[in-house]
């Protein structure tokens, strides 16, 4: 952290006690991040929210009354909301993909290691998703059925609709997206520079008015492209 720049507040909601503390305990041994505070449950996230005013959410998927991709999507749908982490294990595939759609910056496996929570908190903080490449073709290949041949398919429709706006250098760069290229990797297989990338990635974001790099890649996905 910078000198004078203020640490990442962080929210913790988890129904598991255990967890709550173990994060804390990991976070709070570090100077640029500040938690903030804790909740039991997706019921109490918008007053917890209210209250501590995070920069991150750490959020379980799997809480008794409401769940946390409810508890997501109410937030992200909200005026200015903070960024969200969903913590989650691979059996719980589509419900991560539906944590994205509605917006959260990617999603924590709970055995992460503890470096790798502290930088994920980092990169989300600073609106970069956190799903490495690795990771990004894991998830779609779990949870991305194959469109139809035949037949009505509305979010394929749709997909396809968006991705018609885009110009050949950005669907290009959208599609490499969708492989989970980093943006060295679209760099070098597009000969541009990686600032370049990073230029286009931010105009998809705005055209395709989308959160994260991730959900670029769903929308690929949707629209039958990879």
């Amino acid at each position: 952290m910078s000198a004078g720049q203020p640490p990442v507040r962080v929210l913790i909601v988890d129904d598991d006690a255990l967890v709550r503390a173990g994060l804390s305990m990991i976070l709070g041994g570090v100077p640029e991040v500040l938690v903030v505070g804790e909740a039991a449950d997706g019921a109490e996230v918008p007053a917890a929210v209210a209250a501590y005013a995070p920069d991150v959410v750490l959020m379980d998927i799997r809480m008794p009354r409401v769940d946390g991709l409810t508890a997501t999507e109410a937030l992200r749908a909200a005026p200015d909301p903070p960024e969200v982490l969903v913590l989650t294990t691979f059996d719980a595939d589509e419900q991560v993909l539906r944590a994205l759609r509605a917006g959260a910056g990617g999603f924590l496996l709970k055995d992460t290691p503890p470096a790798e929570i502290v930088a994920a908190v980092r990169r989300v903080a600073a609106g970069e998703a956190t799903l490495s490449p690795a990771v990004t073709r894991r998830l779609i290949t779990h949870v991305t059925a194959p469109a139809p041949a035949t037949g009505p398919d509305a979010r394929r429709d749709r997909a396809r609709r968006l991705l018609d706006g885009l110009t050949a250098r950005e669907r290009e760069v959208a599609v490499a997206l969708g492989q989970g290229r980093t943006n060295a990797e679209i760099s070098a297989e597009l000969f541009m520079s990686v600032a370049t990338v990073k230029a286009y990635v931010s105009r998809l974001l705005a055209k395709l008015d989308l959160n994260n790099r991730v959900q670029v890649a769903l929308l690929v996905h949707d629209a039958g492209l990879v």
